[in-house]
């Protein structure tokens, strides 16, 4: 049997951009998913679909949305987001030690990423509900994130999966793949095999038939595309990189991303890079369970409306600063800071000044909430010392300084006078009844990664490409550090997966 010309591993969304990328270069690809059918499509599938990307202003975001009609536009203020913006944002971020060559090519690639996700047949609308204010009848976005996939991250990947099928992709299901073995200038590709799932696509006309499936199935290749995932739902990986705290954390996403692809491309001699004791990890829901929730569209455990109110911990203290800056770029890393409190629990604290400019997910059924009309009785139900909590909001309240509460913007209105202070958007908690929303953290994806250049080829630790070997996704190392802009993880696996399908296929080829 000839070999294939791509395997790409993994089914979210890098896998599936370099999939169908490396398709429309004319070569020859199989996309095995280690997921069943019913549950693939990797973190990418429990996402909102916040995308971000930079443009000119609103005349380029309609390129990508034409369907906006000019009554909508007339609504819209957008502020422009050059690249230039996105590059310098997410080199702050990660405090100067992201790969600037990356970076500046994921920043100056991402509106053609974006239209060519378009051009896949992928949907975009904006982001009214958790990304703009709406004031004198106009949305005013802010933050540098506006668009997201129709369809959330559901919508995002199985619109990927018709696209790949459509133009031809071979998909399996249910293949994990371990080992990765070069041979004669090809690769051996060796997977496990789930029992019971069928040998390829959901199409009944494709799938295998009725049967035992092997306990294993290698396939033969010239190229591989690994984006497969972090290490984020290996306990044990967690515990050895991030710590024993990490161990027992909830995953938001899928249960497959166990680091299988960080393990191949360094057993070929690709070189370790990035934060590898680092992640993205929110504040979640102190309900959610274990993994991503799969009974409803995304992750609606999620809390990010805290920059509004105080967060305390379960002695009654308050130990980060809320309104540091936008949520979109502190959430990813105050999970963190939750999961080093007493217990790993804190409460996200509003009154009814705020309750009105939560996010949509604090009103969900499935939201854990406190409601009293006194803080004393709020403690009480929350299982917090009422004295130590009542001291807290006090000294926080006393020390909330002069200005106008503006939350489209980072305000200046500070509560300078206590520790941690609170930078932004500071407003005593003086309206009853009063809120407490308990969080945990939650681990989405980890920082550490391989080595990759521009087109996606796995490097050595002599930076050399590895012929034939690519990494997308999470996998792609020197990016995220300490922390992440809101958004960045889609723009990325799309444009890495898409330029690492590209150079995929026109090399084997």
């Amino acid at each position: 049997m000839s070999p294939i010309d791509i395997v790409v591993v993994g089914g979210g969304n890098a896998a599936l951009c370099a999939a169908i990328a490396a398709r429309l270069e004319g070569a020859s690809v199989t996309l095995l998913e280690a997921a069943p059918f019913e549950r693939r499509g990797g973190n990418s599938w429990f996402t909102d679909g916040a995308i971000r990307f930079a443009h000119g202003g609103l005349d380029e975001v309609r390129e990508i949305i034409p369907e906006m009609s000019d009554e909508e536009a007339s609504r819209i203020d957008l502020p422009p987001f050059p690249s230039e913006a996105f590059e310098s944002e997410l080199m702050s971020m990660s405090g100067g030690k992201a790969d600037r060559g990356l970076v500046a090519m994921l920043a100056s690639e991402s509106l053609t990423t974006m239209r060519w996700l378009r051009e896949q047949s992928v949907r975009f609308a904006m982001i009214y509900d958790n990304q703009a204010f709406e004031r004198d009848g106009a949305y005013r976005f802010w933050g540098g994130l506006s668009v997201k996939s129709v369809g959330r991250g559901i919508g995002l990947v199985d619109t990927l999966f018709r696209r790949a099928e459509t133009v031809g992709v071979e998909i399996h299901y249910g293949r994990r793949v371990r080992r990765l073995v070069p041979d004669d200038g090809l690769f051996r590709v060796e997977s496990e095999v789930a029992s019971g799932v069928p040998a390829r696509s959901e199409e009944a006309d494709t799938a295998s038939p009725p049967g035992p499936a092997p306990a294993s199935e290698a396939f033969t290749a010239r190229a591989v595309v690994l984006a497969c995932g972090g290490f984020e739902a290996n306990a044990d990986l967690r515990r050895k990189h991030l710590g024993e705290p990490w161990r027992d954390a909830v995953v938001r996403g899928t249960e497959f991303n166990q680091g299988d692809g960080l393990e191949m491309a360094q057993s070929l001699g690709g070189a370790r890079v990035g934060s590898w004791s680092g992640c993205h990890a929110i504040a979640t829901d102190a309900g959610a369970p274990p993994y991503g929730d799969r009974g409803v569209p995304g992750d609606i455990y999620k809390k990010h409306s805290y920059p509004l109110g105080i967060v305390v911990n379960r002695e009654g203290r308050r130990f980060l600063d809320e309104g540091l800056d936008f949520r979109n770029h502190t959430y990813a890393r105050y999970g963190r800071a939750i999961l080093s409190q007493p217990g790993g629990v804190a409460f996200q604290i509003f009154d009814q000044q705020v309750v009105s400019l939560l996010r949509e997910e604090y009103g969900r059924p499935e939201a854990t909430v406190f409601r009293a009309d006194t803080l004393a009785e709020l403690a009480d139900r929350m299982g917090v010392d009422p004295r130590a909590f009542e001291d807290t909001v006090d000294e926080y309240n006393r020390s909330v300084g002069p200005g106008a509460f503006n939350p489209e913007r980072k305000d200046g209105k500070a509560a300078a006078g206590v520790v941690p202070p609170k930078s932004n958007w500071a407003l005593p908690l003086s309206e009853p009844p009063f809120l407490a929303y308990p969080v945990m953290c939650a681990i989405t994806f980890t920082f550490g990664g391989v080595a990759v250049d521009d087109h996606g080829r796995v490097l050595t630790d002599e930076r050399e490409p590895i012929p034939g070997v690519y990494a997308a996704g999470e996998m792609v190392g020197n990016l995220f550090f300490d922390n992440y802009p809101g958004g960045s993880g889609l723009i990325s696996g799309a444009t890495f997966g898409r330029r690492a399908g590209q150079h995929a296929g026109r090399w084997t080829r």
